[in-house]
């Protein structure tokens, strides 16, 4: 029989690691999959879980409605995408003021066609993601993105197993119908 979400992290509040563990197993597709939409890079969203995992075992304690660990450790997530997001910010401003120095002298190598058109569709396929409902942007990213089964899915988002793939139909639908209104011509899956 399995322990209960709130066992669990009552148990990891008392510095049970494994307790801790089991919770990390039970959420981090779930995580992974809210950070994936916010940063659109599979390695940063990694790197992100990774920080807010940490943040979490170190914070547990602070943590007084334990009924609501997942919503605390997503919300733990959200602020980790933020802090990166600024730091990306200033990076990125960086870069580009290097890559117009360096278009200025003709160092710049345009890359392949194809490579600019797959970023473009990714991108295209974000925004309609982060458009939709989270009930579905999170069970479409944990299934065809971060490739987790209908058991896992289940378990992270706690579903049923009709729920989910009533969630999936309807969510492919329409991510269907908005890709269908971007591109301007039926999309395949």
């Amino acid at each position: 029989m399995m322990e209960t979400e709130l066992t669990l992290v009552h148990r990891a509040q008392r510095g049970d690691h494994a307790a801790f563990e089991e919770l990390v197993r039970r959420t981090s597709r779930l995580v992974f999959a809210r950070l994936y939409l916010e940063t659109g890079d599979t390695h940063q969203a990694e790197d992100l879980l990774q920080d807010a995992l940490l943040i979490a075992f170190r914070t547990l304690g602070q943590l007084k409605e334990l009924d609501k660990f997942r919503s605390w450790l997503l919300r733990i997530a959200q602020n980790v995408a933020i802090d990166a997001g600024r730091r990306l910010s200033v990076h990125k401003r960086a870069l580009e003021r290097e890559t117009i120095k360096r278009q200025r002298h003709g160092d710049m190598t345009p890359g392949p066609d194809e490579e600019v058109e797959q970023e473009e569709l990714r991108q295209k396929v974000l925004v309609v993601l982060r458009s939709m409902p989270e009930e579905y942007r999170l069970a479409l990213t944990l299934h065809y993105l971060v490739g987790a089964d209908h058991e896992t899915i289940q378990m992270q988002m706690g579903l049923t197993n009709g729920a989910l793939r009533g969630l999936l139909h309807r969510g492919m639908n329409r991510m269907h119908a908005e890709m269908h209104k971007i591109l301007g011509e039926p999309v395949a899956c």
